[in-house]
């Protein structure tokens, strides 16, 4: 299986899917990879490191999208790419289709696999492929937070830690899933006085037994989430349903009652939003004011910190990178499992069944859509008769285990 990796183009977006390390992994294992000229740039990896590591460095995204047969992305692919996808190949990336109608029906018009990061799954409801990225956001949200609420910022002009006679600044937490552990846990090591708030009693209890500092648990409800927001100097809001768009928790009236100067980060912006008063931005216009609130609604944080990021998140995709370029999507999500909550579409239908309910859409079972499709049959399968016709040479020169330079 022939692996790309291409340039991310979203605004602000330095990551990259794949490192030259987890490259060296796959061609040694004979996998060919396609790297696109400069991917790897923004996050320090220059294309002499991905040649040294065995790839073939291409001039575009269009020579990568046309050979390769799994193309891995960090953020969903933009409307100039949309007409660049094929049917039958997969795309590993963040999708977060439930925020965004006309990239669902792009995907499905492709007749691609889409196979989302944010919703690769556990048996124990861990999402493994998000997790690091959701840690990194709720740092970053506690940073950017201190940066804003200082007065050259527009902010209240305070520390997050306070000074020696003065209360540290108050923070509330809505969520206390990865993102809102990561941002309470930096928050009280910074100084402030956290509050977290969740549904999940259990969490907020061993939340309570592994951070140390000023925190204060709440079980959420409306009536909670108002008392701590319009109390606080900072809102971080990290909360997430799988798959689907985040619940809209704060409400514009709360934000009209904080204080001026105040500061709200919407983590959760890439499934919608969970602030009555967001709208995502992006790294080059970040902030707006809404009741002279300051709003900080970055769809992709962790760019911010992009060599860090791009490792992480590479280290957690090669497993699942591995098993695709080995077994190929229908056995590889039997081998590991939690690709399959991962697959939101293949073959111009919608698989996930949460998706399908979000817009309205027609649902095909997993099982049913993969097996009655050969560009996706497991090694073997091709051999039977009505197997598509494999190319018996590679294209432009590429061999394995290594590419011709």
């Amino acid at each position: 299986m022939i692996i790309g990796v291409v340039r991310e183009i979203m605004q602000g977006e330095k990551r990259v899917a794949l490192t030259p390390e987890a490259v060296q992994v796959l061609t040694r294992k004979a996998y060919p990879v396609l790297v696109e000229r400069h991917a790897g740039i923004g996050s320090g990896f220059t294309d002499d490191a991905y040649r040294m590591a065995g790839a073939k460095i291409v001039k575009d995204a269009k020579a990568v999208f046309q050979l390769a047969e799994l193309v891995m992305k960090v953020k969903e692919p933009m409307p100039r790419e949309y007409g660049l996808l094929r049917e039958g190949q997969i795309l590993f990336t963040f999708f977060h289709f439930a925020a965004s109608r006309s990239l669902t029906e792009a995907l499905l018009a492709s007749g691609a696999i889409a196979l989302a990061y944010e919703t690769v799954e556990e048996k124990s409801g861990a999402l493994p492929i998000l997790a690091p990225m959701s840690d990194v956001a709720g740092r970053l949200a506690v940073q950017v937070s201190a940066h804003y609420l200082e007065s050259a910022q527009g902010g209240k002009g305070i520390l997050l830690s306070g000074v020696q006679g003065r209360d540290p600044a108050k923070v509330t937490v809505i969520g206390a899933g990865v993102v809102g552990r990561a941002a309470a846990q930096l928050a009280t090591g910074m100084g402030a006085e956290v509050t977290i708030l969740d549904i999940n009693a259990n969490r907020l209890r061993q939340l309570e037994c592994t951070t140390q500092g000023n925190l204060k648990t709440k079980l959420s409800s409306p009536k909670s989430i108002e008392a701590s927001v319009v109390k606080a100097d900072v809102v971080i809001s990290g909360v997430l349903i799988p798959g689907d768009k985040a619940p809209r928790l704060v409400t514009r009236d709360m934000v009209r009652e904080m204080e001026p100067g105040s500061v709200v980060v919407d983590v959760a912006i890439d499934q919608g939003g969970s602030m009555e008063s967001s709208r995502p931005t992006t790294h080059d216009a970040p902030c707006y004011l809404v009741d002279d609130v300051i709003h900080y609604c970055v769809r992709n944080m962790p760019a911010l910190v992009p060599l860090s990021a791009s490792r992480a998140l590479s280290n957690v995709t090669l497993p699942y990178v591995l098993a695709l370029a080995e077994h190929g999507v229908r056995k590889a999500q039997r081998i590991l499992p939690p690709l399959q909550k991962g697959i939101s579409i293949a073959f111009g239908q919608v698989v996930d069944a949460r998706l399908a309910d979000i817009f309205d859409l027609e649902y095909d079972a997993l099982e049913a859509v993969l097996p009655r499709n050969g560009a996706v049959q497991e090694e073997g399968d091709l051999m039977s008769d009505d197997a598509p016709h494999v190319q018996s040479e590679p294209p432009l020169g590429l061999l394995h285990p290594h590419f011709a330079r």
